[in-house]
């Protein structure tokens, strides 16, 4: 069975949906960063990045959502959770999860995580004060330019979709009002009526049910 470790709140949800999507079997473990949980050495063990999320396979630790992603795609095909069949459109989607994860993740992060890059406490509240904006800009550039419609690909789901939700989940926090993208908030919307969304969010709070 697959092993699934994520933490509240952080973009593994994307992973986490994707899991739910396929309908794999898989053992939760929910780390609390407030525990500093992900620096403990039994983690470590596993991801010593020290970050979420890790997915434990019969083969070995995956990790970051694209690879995680795209691993649940090509191992359940019949969910069509990836156009498989097609290498042009299956770059086009791991360009836009590169996106996410490269630059809107790393936007939002300038709020909370400022420490990461440097040790200026001016630096680091000049980063939290431009995150608004950042934020904002990938969105726009998301909804103008790269989301195609009802759903991130086209008329197809794909993991790029849990994605584009789980970032979309952040821009409340990040003083961003969603409804400035009517796409994106559409999408939100119907994101939240999946059975699989649903359940996911229950796994990442605790209540697997």
């Amino acid at each position: 069975m697959l092993t699934f470790y994520f933490a509240p709140g952080t973009c593994a949800l994307a992973s986490l949906i994707a899991l739910e999507e396929a309908g794999l079997a898989y053992e939760p473990h929910r780390l609390v960063f407030a525990n500093n949980d992900q620096r403990q050495p039994d983690y470590l063990a596993i991801n010593p990045k020290g970050r979420v999320p890790a997915l434990v396979t019969d083969k070995g630790v995956i990790t970051e959502n694209i690879a995680i992603q795209a691993y649940i795609a090509q191992i359940v095909p019949a969910a069509k959770l990836a156009p498989l069949d097609d290498p042009f459109e299956f770059a086009q989607m791991q360009s836009f999860n590169s996106y996410l994860s490269s630059t809107v993740h790393i936007n939002h992060s300038h709020k909370a995580r400022g420490a990461r890059w440097t040790d200026d406490a001016a630096a680091i509240e000049s980063m939290k004060a431009k995150v608004p904006q950042t934020m904002a800009e990938s969105f726009a550039l998301l909804e103008d330019k790269m989301f195609k419609g009802p759903w991130v690909m086209g008329d197809q789901y794909t993991v790029a979709d849990g994605y584009l939700f789980t970032m979309a989940r952040w821009l409340s926090v990040d003083n961003v009002d969603i409804n400035r993208f009517p796409k994106v908030s559409a999408h939100y919307a119907r994101m939240l009526e999946r059975p699989a969304v649903k359940k996911a969010l229950e796994v990442e709070q605790g209540n697997p049910g």
